[in-house]
């Protein structure tokens, strides 16, 4: 795990850029950006992530490089970027607990989203950055198949189950709403010169 500049963070995905699409294009589609929360603590780390972010709001790198496959989103992991916030540790769907996301990491990953949609050719919308909430709502179609693992119609989110309910909500984003929270901000940078 290695802490890293928004500048260091362009970098590495220019040195992914090729890999990540390469891979999204074997399966049809667009590089995708997917964003959770750990359940953990503060300052705890996960290497299922390409990219923590802890509660002030610094950026962590755990691999080599961010084309690595890892096993942050359910049959959506090869060319796509996982990016997690360190925290949530016991919330609940009523509750985001004692450690909930905080307005620094909030504002920090919509920056990285910026960056990485600026890098990697990607519009910041529904369809390229999902929270793990929206992806387990499978709100972009991606994955109807999932019924065949017991998951009806690809969904196994907030609106169908407590299973993955990440970022679906936190302070200043409603029920439903932390995605278009998190685009809007990341929007927000962009067209103020981030990325």
């Amino acid at each position: 795990m290695r802490l890293i500049t928004l500048e260091e963070l362009r970098q590495e995905a220019l040195k992914a850029k090729t890999d990540l699409w390469s891979a999204a294009q074997g399966l049809n589609r667009d590089v995708k950006l997917y964003l959770h929360w750990s359940a953990g603590h503060y300052g705890q780390f996960f290497d299922d992530y390409h990219i923590n972010i802890d509660s002030d709001g610094s950026v962590y790198m755990s691999s080599g490089t961010l084309a690595t496959v890892k096993a942050h989103t359910y049959k959506r992991n090869s060319g796509s970027v996982g990016i997690s916030l360190a925290c949530a540790y016991n919330a609940t769907t009523s509750n985001l607990g004692s450690e909930p996301p905080t307005a620094l990491q909030i504002e920090a990953m919509a920056q990285v989203i910026a960056v990485l949609c600026r890098t990697l050719d990607l519009t910041v919308d529904l369809c390229r950055v999902m929270t793990h909430a929206e992806a387990a709502n499978n709100l972009d179609g991606l994955n109807p198949g999932y019924a065949d693992n017991g998951y009806p119609d690809g969904r196994y989110g907030p609106g169908y189950s407590c299973e993955r309910w990440d970022l679906w909500f936190f302070k200043g984003a409603a029920q439903g709403e932390g995605g278009n929270v998190l685009r809007g901000k990341a929007i927000w940078y962009q067209q103020n010169g981030l990325g």
